[in-house]
């Protein structure tokens, strides 16, 4: 279930190593405040998607994407973020 997720995380690490020319991406990872705008924009239309009950899992891959791809542009590992939520388990 969680593969196109890991599938994604490697492809974001991998245009960072070698990027891709006119890869929208590799625009998200060079450019941190395009991938910060991006993320507000694709949150704010899920929530908009969820009030209106309509295209919500379209609108939910968009903030996983964009998310993931913030992640990547700060250097912010999944690996790490998935320690801190074992951590959080009560």
């Amino acid at each position: 279930m969680l593969k196109n997720l890991e599938e994604l995380i490697l492809l974001a690490r991998q245009r960072k190593n070698n990027p891709v020319e006119g890869s929208y991406t590799n625009q998200l990872l060079n450019d941190k405040s395009l991938a910060k705008a991006k993320v507000l924009e694709e949150i704010n239309e899920l929530i908009e998607a969820i009030k209106e009950n309509n295209n919500k899992i379209h609108e939910s891959a968009d903030v996983l994407y964009h998310l993931m791809m913030y992640f990547e542009a700060n250097n912010i590992r999944i690996e790490e973020i998935m320690k801190e939520l074992a951590s959080r388990k009560k």
